[in-house]
C-alpha cells in the first residue's frame, strides 16, 4: 500500500514495516486532516488477481440492488463453488479482510468477515435470510 498526503509529503524507507507510523504533517509541519490522506493499491499487490478464476464474473460475488434472500443464496453459492477450485483464494480472502471490501471474496462473504472480526468500514446493516 503506497500512502499519498495531498498538499504534504511522506517518505517511507524501505525497511521501514507498511504497518508503520505515518507522517501527517503537511510542508510547513501543520498536521493534515484526516481527509487528505489518500491511499494508492500498488499493482504489485495485486498481481494474485490475475490468476483468480472469477476474472469476468463480478456479477456472481457482488448483490444487486434489493436483491431477494433466495437469489443472494442461489448466488453466492455458485461464486462458492468457483472460488472452491480457484488457486488464490486465500489470497482473495486476506486481500478482502486487509481492504474491508464488500461482497464475496475467497469464498467468504461480508458477514462472515465480521463474524470473523474483520469489521466493514461503514456495515451494511442486518440482512433478511431465506425461510
Amino acid at each position: 500500500m503506497k500512502v499519498l498526503l495531498l498538499g504534504g509529503t511522506r517518505k517511507r524507507s524501505e525497511d521501514q514495516s507498511p504497518e508503520g507510523p505515518v507522517d501527517t504533517t503537511d510542508s510547513q509541519g501543520d498536521v493534515m486532516a484526516a481527509g487528505e490522506i489518500v491511499f494508492v493499491r500498488l499493482r504489485g499487490e495485486d498481481r494474485w488477481m490475475d490468476r483468480a478464476a472469477c476474472r469476468g464474473l463480478t456479477h456472481l460475488f457482488f448483490p444487486l440492488t434489493a436483491e431477494r434472500p433466495q437469489a443472494r443464496e442461489r448466488r453466492e453459492a455458485l461464486a462458492r463453488s468457483i472460488c472452491a477450485e480457484c488457486s488464490v483464494s486465500s489470497a482473495c480472502r486476506e486481500f478482502a479482510r486487509e481492504n474491508h471490501e464488500y461482497g464475496l471474496w475467497g469464498g467468504e462473504s461480508e458477514d462472515e468477515r465480521h463474524e470473523a472480526g474483520y469489521r466493514l468500514i461503514a456495515p451494511i446493516g442486518i440482512r433478511a435470510t431465506a425461510s
